[in-house]
């Protein structure tokens, strides 16, 4: 609580407004009230307003200071579907699909966000990863001089020794199945930004295989050395201040006797408090191990790479989490053009 306490003493200084989709699921009403009650800025819930009040009241939620819009009677909705049009015209679609989709609360909510009519977007408690993240690719889109769009997850245990003072952060845990050299190395980079960003430390990034410092070969090994040696690369060209090594087994980059026994001249082992995974099955797996069985506090997963921020929550995250996942994306929104130079474009003309 010590890491997650802090970035809400950080929003309660400057407010945001954040719109869930996703307004007629018991948690996010409840991460919705704790998010007004603790003046951490505006929550929008989105949904049938009659569901909403139903669900709310059948949980004794108030709604005194929650804002609910339903896309469906919107008085935005004609203006939506037209920018929706005129994003996917090219892509084949017509103009009664694009009023259609603006209905959908997922789709809504990345409108409002590129239109500035909300400051980040947290869903996914009760939708699958794609239909959080297929209305953002397409409305929200990737940040300006980014190639790769991923996730993290921050995790904060018990441990005060493991990372830093309990604080983990675990990418790509969400979005990319199998990244390239390139990939890897950029969502290395992406992930030490966010975490320099939240923590205010110096990143120590671990890029983990089965292998320390080629004790076994296997290509998948060489991808890691190589991911390595060109995140240092984009990290410096950005002027990232960031410690990064790898190929590194988990318990070396999180150890420090261990560290001392496999690896030598090392800033980044035994103390990471950043770990990137070689592939999707490795990251998601571990962060939901390290959640159950070391009863972690996850918070994710926070998009990386976006225009603007967002999160897609797990389906069973808690209203705990969820509030914890909208005061990180409000932090992020303070000052996304620090982590992002040129996001925040506009979208194009009707």
């Amino acid at each position: 609580m010590r890491f997650i306490g802090g970035v809400i003493d950080k929003l309660q200084r400057h407010p945001k407004r954040i719109v869930f989709p996703e307004g007629e699921e018991p948690r996010i009403l409840q991460a919705a009230r704790q998010f007004q009650a603790l003046r951490l800025g505006a929550p929008i819930l989105l949904g049938d307003a009659t569901r909403v009040r139903s669900v709310a009241a059948a949980n004794e939620i108030p709604l005194d200071g929650i804002r609910i819009i339903d896309p469906a009677a919107s008085g935005d909705l004609d203006i939506f579907a037209r920018r929706f049009h005129a994003l996917r015209r090219d892509k084949g679609m017509r103009a009664p699909e694009a009023r259609e989709a603006m209905q959908q609360p997922n789709f809504y909510g990345a409108m409002m966000l590129a239109m500035h009519q909300a400051d980040g977007l947290v869903s996914g408690a009760s939708h699958t990863t794609g239909s959080v993240l297929r209305p953002l690719f397409q409305i929200v889109k990737v940040a300006p001089d980014i190639q790769t769009a991923s996730s993290c997850m921050v995790m904060e245990v018990e441990n005060p020794l493991i990372g830093e003072g309990g604080v983990l952060f675990m990418a790509d845990c969400g979005v990319i199945p199998d990244p390239t050299v390139d990939q890897l190395a950029d969502i290395a980079v992406s992930t030490a930004r966010l975490a320099r960003h939240l923590l205010g430390v110096r990143p120590r990034v671990a890029l983990l295989s089965f292998s320390t410092r080629g004790s076994a070969a296997h290509s998948s090994v060489g991808k890691v050395q190589a991911a390595t040696a060109m995140a240092r690369r984009k990290a410096e060209q950005l002027r990232l201040e960031a410690d990064m090594d790898g190929e590194m087994q988990a318990d070396a980059a999180l150890v420090s006797e261990i560290a001392e026994r496999k690896v030598e001249d090392s800033p980044v082992a035994g103390r990471a408090n950043v770990l990137i995974f070689p592939e999707l099955n490795s990251g998601n797996i571990a962060s939901k191990m390290v959640r159950i069985v070391g009863r972690a506090n996850a918070y994710g997963q926070i998009l990386l790479g976006l225009n603007r921020p967002a999160a897609d929550v797990s389906r069973g995250s808690s209203a705990h989490d969820i509030l914890g996942v909208a005061a990180i994306v409000g932090v992020q929104s303070t000052d996304y053009l620090q982590l992002y130079p040129g996001a925040e474009t506009q979208l194009p003309a009707e």
